[in-house]
């Protein structure tokens, strides 16, 4: 951190934690085993060519991974798939035998793991990556999409938890 700022990490934190954000959980292979960690730090970035990007903590044991994958897939989170999230943010993602505990996944026609039952799907092919000081920022050209439960509601982050949708404003 900066010694010109006066503030610290868990103001920072606080602040920034506002923001509401929807869950996602993003997918990897690793040879023969499909890997994933939950992120919220997801955005569209162009629609010519359709870009997204995806901030991958350094330290993250899947970091690895998506630094050297020739694809990974952005699973949008359904309300009701907070466990999921849960388990890709621990710190048992990517671990040896089964890195996906059970939940339930396809592959893409590209191979690259889908988790059942979320809202939808993006299916990359790495574009570029830059340096995001503790964070890899990796931008991704979208290969396939699909949104596969349109009506379901999101599952939602904001000050430190789990939220979902209220009412229409």
């Amino acid at each position: 951190m900066s010694d010109s700022t006066s503030f610290d990490i868990r103001t920072f934190r606080d602040v920034i934690g506002r923001f509401a954000t929807g869950v996602t959980v993003v997918t990897t292979t690793d040879g023969d085993s499909a890997v994933g960690m939950t992120a919220n730090a997801v955005s569209s970035v162009s629609l010519d060519p359709f870009l997204v990007l995806v901030c991958v903590e350094k330290s993250a044991s899947a970091h690895g991974h998506l630094n050297d994958a020739d694809g990974f897939a952005v699973n949008i989170l359904a309300h009701g798939q907070g466990e999921l999230s849960k388990f890709f943010a621990s710190a048992g993602r990517g671990d040896e035998g089964d890195a996906m505990s059970g939940f339930p996944y396809q592959l893409s026609a590209r191979g690259t793991p889908l988790l059942d039952g979320t809202l939808g799907w993006i299916d990359c092919r790495p574009w570029q990556r830059y340096d995001g000081g503790d964070h890899t920022i990796v931008v991704g050209e979208v290969r396939a999409l699909a949104l596969t439960q349109p009506d379901a509601d999101p599952l939602l982050f904001f000050a430190g938890g789990y939220r979902q949708l209220g009412e229409p404003i």
